[in-house]
């Protein structure tokens, strides 16, 4: 069974979406089946996997509505390996029309419960925030990955998240774990950035991951041309990166996938 991992953190521009587009390539080239869904209305990982946003008919909002079947969302890509579940502008309603339903924090894992035997991960790229859609993706997950910024506020609204974390495995999902904090934007040359990762190394030593993704041109560059970074520049240091923290990934759940 499949392996569902959340990629959260309600601060923006801090390498979620970088994150879930180039870490599903990344598995998808080391021969993992990968689901990527698309929970963000800004819809960046659908557009970073080369697809049409405004071409979108059935994704994310359509699946938590649950008028279509998951099946009926899902849309092949030019990474090999990996499916996406794309999002749409429309998805910034959802939040409010679920809001006097039922068992509204599970509409998610109703839905994609029955994928998990046909993937070896799924991922999801949660919106930058601790909404409903959010506490959606956390009670669907197994467990969870925080892009935490190489920037003097990377701290700040963490223990929020962790909170967050805490009150969806008492509430929601007990079994929902922390895949990792991930350091991103990584600057050598940068003292602040040589700072920020002692501090997360010092707090949280066996929760970071060791693979740190560095500031990368190539991987800056890649989403505008609707590619992942594998695709773009397999030579890059983003690339490069990104494969190890894949690599990262099956070593720690070599057990259960």
């Amino acid at each position: 069974m499949g392996k569902v991992i959340a990629v959260a953190n309600q601060k923006g521009g801090v390498g979620k979406t970088t994150t879930s587009v180039n870490l599903a390539a990344s598995l998808g080239v080391l021969e993992k089946k990968v689901l990527l869904i698309d929970a963000d209305p800004q819809a960046n990982a659908t557009s970073g996997l080369g697809i049409d946003v405004e071409s979108v008919e059935g994704g994310t909002y359509q699946l938590l509505e649950h008028s279509v079947t998951a099946e009926e969302t899902i849309i092949k890509t030019d990474s090999p390996n990996v499916d996406l579940i794309p999002a749409h502008i429309d998805l910034v309603a959802i939040e409010i029309e679920l809001v006097d339903k039922d068992a509204r924090e599970y509409m998610m894992a109703k839905a994609i419960e029955k994928l998990k035997d046909s993937y070896d991960y799924i991922l999801i790229d949660c919106a930058p925030s601790l909404g409903l859609l959010t506490l959606n993706a956390l009670t669907a997950s197994d467990s969870v990955i925080i892009p935490i910024q190489c920037e003097y506020f990377a701290l700040e609204g963490l223990g929020k998240l962790l909170n967050t974390i805490k009150s969806v495995q008492k509430i929601h999902n007990p079994n929902l774990d922390i895949e990792g904090l991930l350091l991103t934007m990584y600057d050598s040359r940068l003292r602040l950035s040589n700072q920020v990762v002692e501090e997360v190394q010092k707090h949280f030593s066996e929760m970071v991951f060791d693979t740190i993704i560095q500031r990368n041109v190539r991987l800056s560059e890649a989403p505008s041309y609707g590619e992942t970074i594998i695709n773009y520049d397999a030579t890059s240091k983003g690339a490069t990166n990104y494969l190890s923290l894949a690599h990262e990934v099956i070593k720690k759940n070599k057990q259960t996938v």
